[in-house]
């Protein structure tokens, strides 16, 4: 059987131009995506303009809209910043390293007829350029910047689109709907929703600061 090609992305525009082009079909061919996002060799001139930090939490922040059938994004993880359990709606996910280092951690469903904390499946280290993939046939996953020391930046493409996941707690199995949202769309921030009870707390943290989170 013969092997297809790996097209090379020389840039990140690159990279989303083959990934229009591979998504005009309506199948995902895993592998072949898989290979040309790890193909791309990162370069923090070329993303630097989507990777947003958050002093308390990881971002999500929009590269490409991937013309309604995925979407391509940067995901950018302070010291020790890490995501909950989650599922990811049915789609296809792609996790590739930009910069520094993640944990994937993977789990089984919750068995609804038992009792007790969630079963971890593997764990591993993505390093700089690396892409792994998973989707809910898989499993669950938590991925983590266990450094206390390094940012780490990431490069996510969900197909399709989704704007709920389930979140789970460790210890009990149970599960929550979450809304996802963006840091920022394209390089500029999303508008600062000041909901009445986020706000009070932020200006008991830094009552000075409130005004720049816009």
């Amino acid at each position: 059987m013969e092997q297809t090609e790996v097209m090379k992305p020389e840039s990140l525009d690159d990279l989303i131009k083959i990934l229009h082009k591979i998504f005009e079909s309506d199948s995902v061919n895993v592998e072949e995506v898989q290979n040309i996002m790890e193909s791309y060799e990162s370069k923090p001139q070329e993303w630097m303009k989507f990777a947003k930090f958050d002093q308390y939490r990881y971002t999500r922040n929009l590269v490409d809209e991937g013309n309604g059938k995925f979407n391509l994004m940067i995901l950018c993880w302070g010291e020790g910043h890490g995501s909950s359990i989650h599922d990811h709606t049915d789609s296809h996910c792609f996790l590739k390293l930009l910069q520094g280092q993640l944990k994937e951690t993977l789990f089984d469903w919750p068995d609804r007829k038992l009792s007790g904390g969630m079963v971890q499946k593997s764990q591993q280290v993505l390093l700089e350029n690396q892409c792994a993939y998973i989707n809910d046939s898989i499993g669950l996953h938590r991925v983590e910047n266990v450094s206390h020391t390094e940012t780490a930046v990431s490069l996510h493409l969900y197909s399709p689109p989704f704007q709920t996941c389930q979140t789970f707690d460790q210890r009990t199995g149970h599960h929550n709907t979450v809304k996802m949202t963006f840091w920022s769309k394209f390089g500029e921030r999303t508008p600062f929703v000041n909901h009445r009870f986020a706000g009070e707390q932020l200006r008991r943290r830094h009552p000075m600061e409130i005004s720049t989170l816009n």
